[in-house]
């Protein structure tokens, strides 16, 4: 999530790595952190690979980058193997994606950053786009019924929507809870404190459920910054890491430059979506 101009301007530049620590499903936290920006046929782990799972594109009403551009952009400057597009309350962006998205080498996850009662959700392997500003629970019903993966993203971000203002930690707990959740989001690249993603892995840690990690990204630079390791190579390779808790979450906060160009091209974009209100 992006919010302007609330999430306008990082002051803290604080690198956070998110792995395992006694256990497959527990978390630490590392000041340690692999280089995003590595050639594609060079990974960190030749038995691993890298996902991107929160993702915006211009389809949402703040991301400033096209589809084709991000593909060309991931392809190019990044090691990641898969990306998950989560647009806004919507999923055309994603469909369009991964229609393209072999030419470019890359596998696409269809998913939606979901706006609910409760605050935002990744809902991932969707084909269907959710109803927003519905109760988190019945969202979670939704996505499950599509054969998705519910994930609460940035879940104590300050100053977005996140789910883990509202009680995360005890809405998630037993076999019949009220928020069957199938992952945290315990690293967001675009939050303002890192503290705010080292919450979010205590209470995965606390849960014993898996931490994911996106960037968040609303425009190229950022693509990557934050992602979820995963050992395969593909989309249901990544899926069934999920589910079995085998993933690693991990990467580099926005700076401040990264902020700064943010603001200057989503004030760029507003003003052509004034001007040609049609433009996604």
């Amino acid at each position: 999530m992006r919010l302007v101009p609330n999430q306008a301007f990082a002051w803290m530049n604080v690198p956070i790595r998110l792995r395992p620590a006694g256990g497959e499903n527990a978390f630490c936290v590392s000041n340690r952190v692999t280089p995003v920006r590595q050639r594609r046929n060079d990974p960190v782990n030749t038995s691993w690979s890298k996902a991107d799972l929160h993702i915006h594109t211009n389809y949402s009403s703040d991301g400033t980058a096209s589809v084709i551009d991000i593909l060309e952009y991931v392809a190019a400057n990044t090691d990641l193997r898969v990306i998950a597009v989560t647009d806004h309350d919507r999923i055309d962006g994603a469909l369009e994606a991964r229609q393209i998205a072999g030419s470019y080498g890359i596998e696409v996850i269809v998913g939606e950053e979901v706006s609910t009662v409760e605050g935002h959700m990744l809902a991932l392997f969707i084909e269907e786009p959710l109803l927003p500003h519905c109760p988190a629970a019945e969202t979670i019903a939704a996505v499950h019924a599509q054969g998705g993966l519910c994930i609460p993203a940035h879940p104590y971000g300050w100053r977005v929507p996140s789910m883990g203002q509202t009680r995360l930690h005890e809405r998630c707990v037993g076999p019949d809870c009220e928020w069957p959740i199938d992952a945290i989001e315990t690293f967001n690249a675009g939050l303002w404190l890192a503290r705010n993603n080292v919450q979010a892995a205590a209470v995965a840690r606390q849960l014993n459920m898996p931490g994911c990690g996106g960037s968040d990204s609303h425009h190229l630079p950022t693509l990557g910054l934050g992602y979820t390791q995963f050992p395969g190579t593909t989309a249901a390779d990544l899926r069934a890491a999920i589910k079995s808790g085998q993933i690693q979450a991990g990467g580099m906060q926005w700076t401040l430059g990264h902020n700064v160009e943010f603001i200057k091209r989503w004030l760029v974009g507003q003003t052509q979506r004034v001007l040609r209100p049609s433009t996604p």
